[in-house]
C-alpha cells in the first residue's frame, strides 16, 4: 500500500484525533500546527509531529 504524503499547507486529521495544518514535511513524518485537539493530550507550543502512517488528508 502506497501512503499519500501531505504537502505543506494541507489539513490533516491524525488517528489520535488531532486536526492540523502541515508546516513541514519530513521523510517519515510531518510537523503540524494544531487547529483542533480531541486527543486529550496537552501541547505547550501548539505543534506536534505525526507519522505519515498515522494521518489522513482532509
Amino acid at each position: 500500500m502506497v501512503i499519500k504524503k501531505a504537502d505543506i499547507g494541507d489539513k490533516i486529521v491524525s488517528t489520535r484525533g488531532i486536526k492540523g495544518k502541515v508546516e513541514k514535511v519530513n521523510e517519515n513524518s510531518v510537523i503540524v500546527e494544531i487547529l483542533e485537539n480531541l486527543s486529550g493530550n496537552e501541547f505547550t507550543n501548539n505543534k506536534t509531529v505525526v507519522s505519515h502512517k498515522n494521518y489522513q488528508i482532509i
